[in-house]
């Protein structure tokens, strides 16, 4: 599996970790009523879900796929922004 197709990967796991922390924080506030702390709880799992982005770079330079500039994106680059490496065809 090439670093573009985990990061691939990664960023499909994610849409479906944001649906489940959407669907979770209605159902709460549905049965219950407006809760700060289940909104709280999304955000971790969200964030704890999001982890490993961290670690999918490109093997030649060492620039994060979901990065353009300063901002992060939800897809990752197929190409490297930073040296030109065609990520799709590289084992990571």
């Amino acid at each position: 599996m090439t670093i573009y197709e985990a990061a691939s990967a990664h960023a499909k796991r994610m849409l479906g970790a944001l649906v489940v922390a959407i669907l979770f924080v209605l159902v709460i506030d549905r049965f219950f009523g407006h809760s700060t702390i289940a909104f709280a709880i999304a955000i971790v799992g969200l964030v704890a879900v999001n982890r490993p982005m961290l670690k999918m770079n490109c093997s030649t330079c060492g620039k994060n796929l979901f990065f353009r500039g300063i901002f992060v994106v939800p897809w990752p680059n197929k190409v490297c922004g930073k040296c030109g490496t065609d990520l799709a065809d590289l084992d990571g």
